[in-house]
């Protein structure tokens, strides 16, 4: 992902919402240091240009003052629609207020599209990336949401130069059970790619956690499947299960991860506090490889 970023000929711009956040202002600046992209500071310009003094930073970005966070996430936000920024990111207002804000008709970033987080994990020994979606937007999605993560999802993949990503659709068991709706909704999503009616990857469902990331289960199991054992993208039956996986690599493992909010009319980087430094700067990095290719 840094390759592909840093291999673009042009520097993005985030437009960062109610910028007095010292955790986002520190991710921020080492991405601009980085030269992954530059900064437009939307906030109460009084408490950042304190915590960037409290940082030992040097301002050298735009500020826009508004104190109220939800004004300045819909102020971020119409920059990013302008085209004047390229990317929104969360600082201390809270989610639900920042998306309302990318929501907007009139000053949004709404596209009719499905919006969708795309988690991205490099887990040591293991010898591929892998990508996690839905961790933290869409609750329980219905087989149209699912379509819509799987299209974000596969776009991203595609656009690091896996030409067909494989999409494993996970459920509690590798078998349809009319009573697991999540598991006919991996069946469906496979025969539609089948049919041709998703194309640009594959996708085989339903498949546990473990028949999709190990050729052995897989095998044990007698399946047989060009996905299973060598998942790309985990398609996860609801919020539960995909934050569950999020947090279990992030806290067992020792894992580098990042992730984006896709289906916008730009990509959006909503972090939590909880999240280390070096996630929230690859989070960017992942958003400005977005913006690069869409």
């Amino acid at each position: 992902i840094y390759e592909k970023v840093q291999g673009s000929d042009r520097r993005r711009v985030i437009a960062v919402a109610a910028a007095e956040d010292e955790p986002v202002l520190q991710a921020v600046a080492k991405a601009k240091e980085m030269g992954l992209c530059d900064a437009v500071l939307v906030g109460d310009e009084e408490k950042i240009l304190s915590l960037l003094e409290g940082l030992s930073m040097e301002n050298t970005f735009k500020i826009i003052p508004e104190k109220n966070p939800a004004a300045a996430a819909k102020i971020a936000a119409n920059l990013v629609r302008e085209g004047e920024c390229d990317i929104l990111m969360k600082g201390l207002v809270d989610t639900k207020s920042l998306l309302r804000a990318v929501l907007d008709k009139e000053k949004g970033l709404a596209t009719g599209n499905l919006i969708s987080h795309l988690a991205a994990f490099e887990v040591p020994g293991y010898d591929r990336m892998l990508y996690v979606t839905d961790a933290a937007m869409n609750t329980y999605p219905g087989l149209k949401e699912k379509m819509g993560i799987l299209h974000n999802a596969v776009a991203f993949v595609k656009s690091l130069g896996t030409m067909m990503p494989k999409v494993a659709v996970v459920c509690a068991v590798e078998v349809v059970n009319e009573a697991m709706q999540a598991t006919v909704d991996a069946a469906m999503l496979a025969k539609m790619n089948d049919r041709g009616q998703i194309k640009g990857c594959l996708v085989d469902g339903p498949l546990a956690l473990d028949n999709a990331l190990s050729l052995e289960a897989a095998e044990h199991k007698g399946i047989k499947s060009p996905v299973a054992g060598l998942a790309d993208i985990l398609l996860m039956p609801n919020i539960e299960s995909g934050n569950v996986l999020y947090k279990g690599l992030t806290y067992t493992t020792q894992s580098k991860s990042g992730g984006v909010l896709l289906g916008a009319k730009a990509p959006v980087v909503v972090t939590s506090r909880a999240d280390s430094f070096e996630s929230k700067v690859n989070s960017i990095a992942m958003a400005v490889l977005n913006a690069s290719n869409s």
